[in-house]
């Protein structure tokens, strides 16, 4: 149940010293329960993929991508339809459901933003429990702590590639990818739209080293139970993949989507001079990173079922948010469109999980932390606003939620998913500062509503239509309950609404003054 946030800490608690007590008795239940024998407790590990949208996926019906070995995994465990990040940015959505807590609450709503060292860690709740723990790949911590793991192989732990070294020892003839610069370059540049290779085989490719990271950890965890996350950077512009996949697939395959008839006034400007044999080149990239990826995962398992211990293990896969190819004329994820905040999710855990069953609740990432709780016996923290889906996966029930919300921050902008509409509300007061500004910066705020049975590509907004005055003003009110409930500094709650209930007044102008960036760094609490 998501507790509402507000100002009532017990007399004399300031939120600092309430959430160190929080984690304070989060730890000592867990190492009260670390005598369990280790077979009493399922290994875990977390594979997860950097922008992998999960219609690029074979187990979610997409045939022109070669991902046998995520759709192995769906086929041998429980694949979600409708799971949902909380921020379509990577250190907003890693940090949210590494802690169950919402991105605004705790204070990560940017790219850089460092987690804070108080928030607690599923990491540090089974590391207490007795569990050897490990992150391996991207984790964007911003920092130099740990957060609960014991072994962390992040981007400063292997050496970044010789680019011109390798690019000098190409053969005569092979075209790779050179250095770029992001938004200093044209986007057809670092978005790969030459579809080139990294010029590396893939036995030297960082992906295929961070499989073997993985296997290495394996090998020396001994008998104890473990937590190990794998986080790959494919397929994460601008696409990395090996010398051996340059040819495929070709680029002729793809045709860029259609741009819907309202878009105009949202497509960032940096994606209008992209020709449509740029836009083929960049899906063809995406795909192929997709399917080098995808080999890296079937690395990860192979290694597992080497260690002996894949029957005991919940494997759980999925992408950290999604990615947009050209839908809504965008190519990237920093929007509530439904490409980019929808992401692939299966979990596998031999004979106790279903094998082959999909699922169309509706879940947030928030909600992985408590369910891995619930499998490993341990009590969730007061404070995680995640809801366990264990129910769902063990074929209880088919509902989970009755609404989605993601956050992205640096628009401005929220949403609210529910099973047939989808509401967007952006403040627009500031100009976008993330690289992705239309052409012609629009003014004011927008609410966007979508019938997601009737137009599930989200071409014709419904807000403004007098049938729906009343759905549009309920779904709003809804966003503004859950930012109250969530709100990581209740001082910044406009006079009357620290309370849970809605203040007197204007909607717009409490979700105004909650939308804008939550963004608290570690030594602020």
């Amino acid at each position: 149940m998501v507790k509402a946030r507000g100002p009532a800490y017990p007399p004399g608690m300031g939120r600092g010293c309430l959430r160190l007590a929080i984690a304070a008795g989060a730890l000592a239940a867990a190492a009260g329960s670390a005598a369990a024998p280790p077979a009493d407790r399922p290994d875990i590990v977390w594979i997860i993929a950097d922008d992998h949208a999960a219609y690029v996926t074979g187990a979610y019906g997409e045939r022109r991508v070669r991902t046998p070995n995520i759709d192995r995994l769906a086929a041998e465990g429980v694949r979600f339809d409708r799971a949902y990040c909380n921020s379509p940015v990577c250190t907003a959505s890693r940090q949210s459901f590494l802690t169950g807590r919402y991105p605004r609450t705790i204070g990560v709503t940017q790219l850089r933003t460092p987690l804070p060292a108080a928030e607690l860690t599923l990491a540090e709740i089974l590391s207490a429990a007795g569990y050897a723990t490990a992150a391996i790949g991207k984790m964007h911590f911003n920092s130099g702590l740990r957060h609960g793991f014991d072994v962390i192989f992040d981007a400063g732990d292997y050496a970044s590639p010789d680019w011109e070294g390798l690019l000098a020892a190409m053969p005569g003839g092979t075209r790779a990818l050179a250095r770029f610069r992001p938004f200093l370059d044209p986007a057809r540049v670092w978005l790969n739209a030459d579809h080139l290779p990294f010029p590396a085989p893939e036995a030297r490719m960082i992906g295929t080293r961070l499989a073997a990271e993985a296997e290495r950890f394996l090998k020396g965890v001994g008998e104890r139970p473990f937590f190990m996350i794998v986080s790959f950077h494919e397929p994460h512009s601008p696409f990395h993949f090996p010398l051996e996949d340059r040819e495929r697939p070709d680029p002729a395959r793809f045709v860029a989507p259609a741009v819907g008839p309202e878009d105009a006034w949202q497509i960032p400007a940096i994606f209008e001079d992209l020709t449509e044999a740029e836009k083929r080149g960049i899906i063809a990239a995406y795909y192929t990173s997709v399917e080098f990826m995808d080999r890296n995962v079937g690395r990860v398992l192979a290694a597992l079922e080497r260690s002996g211990r894949a029957e005991r293990t919940l494997v759980v896969y999925f992408g950290d948010h999604g990615y947009m190819l050209g839908q809504h004329g965008r190519f990237e994820k920093h929007c509530s469109y439904e490409p980019a905040v929808r992401a692939p999710l299966v979990l596998r855990w031999p004979g106790r999980l279903r094998a082959g069953a999909a699922t169309e609740a509706l879940v947030e990432f928030v909600d992985l932390m408590p369910t891995m709780l619930d499998y490993v016996g341990l009590p969730t923290p007061p404070t995680t606003q995640g809801r366990s889906l264990v129910p769902v996966l063990e074929g209880r029930t088919d509902r989970h939620r009755d609404a989605v919300i993601v956050e992205y921050a640096p628009n401005e902008e929220i949403m609210i998913r529910t099973e047939r509409w989808k509401l967007v509300y952006i403040a627009g007061r500031t100009t976008r500062a993330d690289g992705y500004p239309p052409a012609v910066t629009p003014t004011g705020r927008k609410v966007l509503l979508f019938d997601m049975e009737a137009d599930p590509d989200e071409w014709v907004n419904l807000a403004r239509r007098p049938e729906h005055k009343a759905l549009v003003e309920d779904l709003l009110a809804r966003l503004a309950g859950h930012l109250l409930r969530t709100e990581r500094t209740p001082e910044r709650l406009p006079p009357g609404a620290a309370a849970p209930e809605l203040p007197a007044g204007s909607v717009f102008d409490l979700l105004d003054a909650l939308v804008p960036p939550n963004d608290i760094r570690p030594e602020g609490g």
